[in-house]
């Protein structure tokens, strides 16, 4: 379904053409006004009573699951950054000596640097995925794994310009092998639908400021069932069973909460975030997961025509996700073209050799029309 703009739910001026959402999203005004009244709860903590320390937790942890496709919120784990749920997982698989990580050329760094660093402490090879002139990402991963494979650690969109990993291949293939799947997911979760009961990778992981529109700070960490008994990455007395009872708090448990909320990040009530984080998943849910994708793919193939009227290269509708699309130019060039569209109100991005471009629902045609106009000088 088509949802149009929806710019008079967002906290833009007139004069401001916004594409960075992959950098960080504009805010809802709702977001705002549900971080004012955090902000004024806070601050007088004689209102804030036992419960609210669990309720807004839940109650955000529900969202999250919906938008991750999930008819549950057991797996779900609320954590403050994507490096956050990346050591979770991580710290819960192995590899012996001489076996391999998959990991994407150009990959973001806190998962390169997470799985550099696991192969350095298990002795691993890392395999870095590189695409042939020609070739999909999911065909790059698929030339890499092999028997010695045991974690393929992949986004759904490459960060850099929004070209699809194709995940459907890429979980058979890991499976075929034995290897766990890791999917970084802070690049499309809310823009794009992602269907984790049907393809049961081992981890999503997802910051909370880019697509999900919420604040810096909170996110999400999918854990499958194989592994929620697994190790926390910090021994938190509120992720204990019983920690709702807080006259009980030195009758230590090495029981946990249940499902995945033992790798719940420490003072994760967080009183001034988590109220903003949750109005920006439930407008979200409004919309639907499927809508905002549906209304970006317009948005983005408008933008690629401009692109292509301009012999400017950006990856085929099929090749991209529907809600980002980069621009290739050699990376001079790029950074340049990103200063001229500033300097006429327009933010984007350069990442690597492409100048991204990454709208979202404020995005109106006259906004469009001011990218082209700027692009057709670069």
């Amino acid at each position: 379904m088509e949802l149009g703009s929806q710019r008079h739910l967002f906290e833009i001026p007139d004069d401001v053409a916004y594409f960075n959402t992959a950098n960080m999203s504009p805010m809802l005004r709702s977001v705002r006004e549900a971080g004012t009244a955090a902000i004024e709860l806070r601050a007088a903590p004689w209102l804030i009573g036992s419960a609210d320390w669990f309720g807004d937790v839940e109650r955000l942890r529900t969202a999250y699951a919906a938008i991750l496709g999930l008819g549950s919120s057991e797996g779900v784990a609320l954590i403050p950054a994507t490096s956050y749920g990346l050591a979770v997982a991580a710290r819960n698989l192995n590899a012996a000596p001489g076996e391999q990580v998959v990991v994407l050329a150009e990959d973001y760094p806190s998962s390169y640097y997470t799985w550099s660093r696991f192969c350095r402490r298990t002795e691993a090879e890392l395999v870095v995925a590189r695409r042939e002139t020609g070739a999909s990402w999911a065909e790059a991963v698929l030339a890499s794994v092999g028997d010695r494979t045991r974690v393929v650690a992949v986004p759904n969109v490459q960060w850099t310009d929004g070209s699809l990993v194709e995940l459907g291949p890429v979980v058979a293939a890991a499976r075929r092998v034995g290897a766990a799947v890791v999917v970084d997911a802070s690049q499309s979760l809310g823009a794009m639908p992602l269907d984790v009961e049907g393809l049961r990778p081992d981890f999503v992981v997802s910051v909370g400021y880019k697509w999900l529109l919420g604040p810096f700070g909170v996110g999400c960490l999918y854990v499958d069932e194989l592994y929620r008994d697994g190790e926390p990455l910090e021994e938190n007395w509120i992720n204990r069973a019983g920690s709702d009872d807080f006259t009980a708090l030195a009758d230590y448990t090495e029981e946990y909460r249940s499902g995945a909320r033992r790798f719940d990040v420490g003072q994760r009530p967080n009183f001034g975030l988590v109220p903003m984080a949750i109005a920006a998943a439930e407008q979200l849910l409004e919309w639907t997961v499927s809508g905002v994708s549906t209304s970006l793919r317009t948005v983005t193939d408008r933008i690629a025509q401009h692109a292509t009227d301009l012999d400017l290269a950006v990856p085929g509708p099929h090749e991209r996700g529907p809600h980002m699309l980069g621009i290739s130019l050699p990376r001079e060039a790029a950074s340049a073209a990103a200063l001229r569209l500033a300097d006429g109100g327009v933010v984007a991005s350069v990442r690597g050799s492409s100048l991204r471009i990454a709208p979202h629902l404020h995005t109106t045609a006259d906004d469009i029309e001011r990218l082209a106009a700027v692009l057709s000088g670069v």
